[in-house]
């Protein structure tokens, strides 16, 4: 959205087409101090990345001849191809250990972000306040389903990523995926479904449904979750507590 006009921001944006093209020369000079299997990751690395910018020039090079736009475009891709282009670069930062956290909201408590995709024309929140309506839980239940299968699609690349002397991203990350609320329609967030997924290097206990005592604190999730990852913090929020299931 940078520039005045169209001739300026084309200009702008070209200079930065291709991340991968402004350091082409050092990934090279790194390649040739590799071994074969190192070498091979860094490919594989490369390529994932390589593939983010194909996929975001496909969205800029839409025919938009027909539309009547402002000056500065606001406008998101599709949701669906918004939401695995952000998952692809959060899963290419943890590849290259750029970083090692990431908080990724994805949908806003108050959306009236649409759905086409999946025939759901109806917003987001609206729909979360459903009145009990059978036909808008239906559409809720479908929503929800399928960020819960995009989050899945991020987590099956991590476990595919070699990570150090052994194991995987996933194997060695842990993340906590869930909402603010149980029931939407009420703004109850009792109970609320929490799910922890990845080991954590052995830190994190898995494979295990842990049902907490009625209102118990979320805050606890997130004070056990500082202490597995060896942040010394004395709590979280109105914390009282660790989950020793966890």
């Amino acid at each position: 959205g940078r520039g005045q006009g169209e001739q300026e921001r084309a200009r702008i944006a070209g200079d930065y087409l291709s991340l991968l093209d402004m350091v082409s020369e050092e990934a090279a000079a790194l390649k040739r101090t590799l071994g074969a299997t190192d070498r091979a990751m860094l490919d594989d690395y490369l390529e994932s990345v390589r593939e983010i910018e194909r996929r975001v020039q496909l969205i800029g090079e839409r025919d938009m001849s027909q539309l009547d736009l402002p000056d500065l475009p606001v406008a998101l891709p599709p949701i669906d191809e918004h939401l695995s282009l952000m998952f692809d670069m959060i899963a290419a930062a943890y590849q290259s250990n750029m970083t090692r956290v990431v908080s990724f909201m994805m949908a806003a408590e108050v959306s009236n972000q649409p759905y086409p995709h999946l025939g759901i024309q109806d917003a987001f929140h609206p729909l979360s306040h459903h009145a009990e309506n059978r036909a808008d839980i239906d559409k809720l239940s479908v929503l929800q389903r399928w960020h819960s299968e995009m989050f899945a699609g991020f987590l099956a690349k991590l476990a595919e990523m070699p990570d150090g002397d052994g194991g995987s991203v996933l194997d060695n990350s842990v993340f906590l995926y869930g909402s603010n609320m149980s029931n939407s329609n009420n703004h109850d967030h009792h109970p609320l479904p929490t799910l922890i997924v990845g080991n954590n290097g052995g830190r994190i206990k898995g494979n295990n449904h842990v049902r907490l005592p009625d209102r118990s604190k979320h805050a606890n999730v997130l004070y056990t979750l500082m202490d597995r990852v060896n942040v010394p913090v004395d709590g979280v929020g109105d914390s009282d507590s660790l989950i020793s299931e966890v």
